[in-house]
């Protein structure tokens, strides 16, 4: 039988993503999630000495592969009993080769391990028989991949949203797709006007619907958005269009979000969002105010109660601690 931890391919899971997310975020009291995106450059020098600043050889990937997985093991210890998910940065394994990958696998087998769930940021998106071969290696604790979740661009049609919408209600996992992004060119498509409404207007109708339709033991679906806190007054706007959907709010910290911004996520419970923040956290061993740190993983540690201190003291997601 499929628990919440285990589902089928082609069998309903027993708890929907949604639950499980409120579940976990319910217990660490907290809707922070926190990225893992390693970058040469900015890991601490104990991790950084010795590496290339471009690796181009075999070895130098490798070797690259194998610090950017011992840091993550290492923000992963930190932040484990302080949030309630990680969301991995596909990219910046992939640009590694195959001993990226490993290393993002491995990254992930860690954290779920830890009793996280992962959000993988790999905005996929595509047709037909392609959008169903990434849906199944992504999504579902069956999946090579093993991910909770998976951010999904919408923006080669709706129907290619439906292999992952298919996949995630069958295996208990959730989507994040783009709406309103938090970079600054974002309006640049997404803003454009087509029967009286933008294109992200447009995407944010029919997450709903989708919602709607696929809804079953949470009051959210599988469907979520990806809402920039960059942007707080469409948030807003969009919160009230989308009200069935869990919004992955990027854009807190070193993009210029700030707490209070992203206030509009949540609804009265406090629930209904996950806020992203990634460099602020990862590399909070290079910011002023955390100097004082006794090392690397003591500024992780630091940033990231800060983090959710100023999200609980600005947002209704402090009801949580109630």
């Amino acid at each position: 039988m499929p628990t919440e931890n285990s589902a089928v391919p082609g069998t309903m899971a027993t708890t929907s993503f949604a639950s499980r997310l409120t579940t976990v975020i319910e217990s660490k009291k907290t809707p922070l999630v926190v990225g893992l995106d390693p970058r040469i450059a900015n890991l601490p020098q104990s991790l950084r000495k010795g590496l290339p600043e471009i690796p181009t050889s075999e070895a130098e990937l490798e070797a690259v592969a194998a610090r950017y997985f011992e840091f993550c093991k290492g923000i992963i210890d930190v932040v484990a009993p302080l949030v309630p998910a990680v969301k991995p940065q596909a990219a910046f394994f992939e640009q590694l080769g195959p001993h990226g990958m490993k290393a993002l696998n491995a990254a992930v087998k860690y954290a779920r391990d830890a009793g996280l769930l992962v959000i993988m940021d790999a905005k996929r998106g595509d047709i037909g028989s392609t959008a169903t071969a990434y849906a199944g290696a992504f999504l579902g604790p069956d999946s090579p991949w093993g991910a909770d979740a998976l951010t999904v661009n919408p923006y080669m049609g709706t129907d290619t949203l439906e292999p992952f919408t298919v996949r995630a209600t069958r295996t208990g996992s959730g989507i994040f797709v783009l709406v309103k992004t938090s970079n600054p060119g974002s309006g640049t498509l997404q803003e454009l006007v087509a029967d009286g409404a933008t294109v992200y207007q447009h995407v944010a109708r029919h997450i709903q619907q989708l919602n709607e339709e696929l809804r079953s033991d949470s009051e959210y679906g599988p469907v979520g958005a990806v809402v920039g806190a960059t942007y707080p007054e469409q948030l807003a706007e969009l919160r009230k269009k989308m009200s069935r959907a869990i919004f992955l709010v990027p854009g807190v910290g070193a993009q210029g979000g700030m707490a209070a911004d992203v206030a509009a996520a949540f609804d009265e419970n406090g629930h209904g969002a996950v806020i992203n923040s990634s460099r602020a956290i990862i590399f909070a061993w290079q910011r002023p105010e955390f100097e004082s740190a006794t090392d690397w993983q003591n500024a992780t540690e630091l940033a990231t109660r800060q983090t959710i201190d100023q999200i609980a003291d600005q947002t209704n997601a402090g009801r949580l601690r109630n």
